[in-house]
């Protein structure tokens, strides 16, 4: 998942004219962001929170932000202030996006986690932020294409995300035949026809993949280890000291030598650069003898 684009569009002026986007609004709005998600909506951010949000005023019938802000605030916002993170959030994604990250897996990784599969271990990769799905289905196809058995083996990866709205988009697996020009030729076996104009994953690639909902600000309740992680373009739009305790808690799960992939804007800082060594653009592997890596996994609560 990607959160809101650095870029603010301006709000309809006549718009605001009618509907009055206050100082306190936005504040109610961005300390929830923040409370919530880890979203760090800056006064920069106004102007793109207006025009998003005017939607969801529309939707529910209500007058004003102040109306909206309550419904938030209040004890039955919990499914509204997830439709708002929905409205806020960006999910720019594709398949096979990063390239560098998959070479990376196919060349150095995903040997040696092959060998341990093959020899009855146990192998987890996660795609935290996996957004509509690209990135976990992409995943799959590069471990099927060298490892044809994986679901048969103890290899799985999981794929979270905090908004359950795009989680479901990325379960159903459904995409527009123009994105499948992302996937390299020799990977198309992995999906099937839906119907005119789509496209779908085939069954190899699902069985490795279990989908599960996941706020990265919160606890988890996994407790690893995990060879890989992949959390790219989500850090970026949280704050340092939260972008600080996120790393150190990657470094925990991973396992001594597992990989750490991350977004193109993104630097793994704080704490954490002890725990990591650089391997390639924004590519980083766990040194061994630091953090835990605890023996065990568990699937995350839907």
């Amino acid at each position: 998942m990607s959160f809101p684009l650095p870029s603010t569009p301006q709000g309809d002026d006549r718009m605001q004219d009618r509907i009055k986007f206050s100082d306190a609004d936005f504040k109610v709005i961005a300390d929830l962001a923040m409370r919530d998600f880890g979203l760090n909506l800056t006064s920069a951010k106004r102007d793109l929170v207006y025009s998003r949000l005017l939607k969801r005023l529309r939707v529910l019938g209500l007058e004003d932000f102040r109306e909206y802000c309550a419904l938030i605030s209040g004890p039955n916002g919990t499914d509204e202030r997830n439709a708002m993170l929905s409205a806020l959030t960006t999910n720019v994604t594709h398949f096979f996006r990063e390239e560098h990250h998959f070479k990376l897996l196919r060349e150095v990784a995903l040997p040696g986690l092959i060998k341990t599969a093959k020899e009855g271990g146990r192998v987890r990769i996660w795609s935290a932020g996996c957004s509509a799905g690209p990135e976990p289905y992409s995943l799959a196809f590069t471990v099927l294409s060298m490892f044809p058995e994986a679901a048969r083996s103890n290899f799985r990866i999981l794929a979270t995300d905090v908004d359950p709205e795009i989680l479901k988009k990325a379960e159903a697996g459904i995409y527009p035949e123009d994105e499948r020009k992302g996937i390299p030729e020799a990977f198309n076996r992995f999906t099937e026809s839906a119907g005119p104009g789509k496209f779908t994953i085939g069954r190899a690639a699902r069985e490795l993949i279990t989908f599960g909902r996941l706020n990265l600000i919160e606890d988890w309740p996994i407790s690893g280890p995990f060879q890989v992680i992949f959390c790219r373009n989500v850090a970026i739009y949280f704050d340092k000291p939260t972008q600080s305790r996120l790393w150190a808690r990657f470094g925990d799960l991973l396992s001594p030598g597992g990989h750490l992939c991350i977004g193109h804007s993104e630097r793994v800082l704080g704490p954490a650069e002890q725990m990591f060594k650089a391997v390639g653009i924004t590519a980083y592997q766990r040194h061994p003898g630091i953090g835990r890596g605890a023996p065990s996994f568990e699937e995350p609560k839907k």
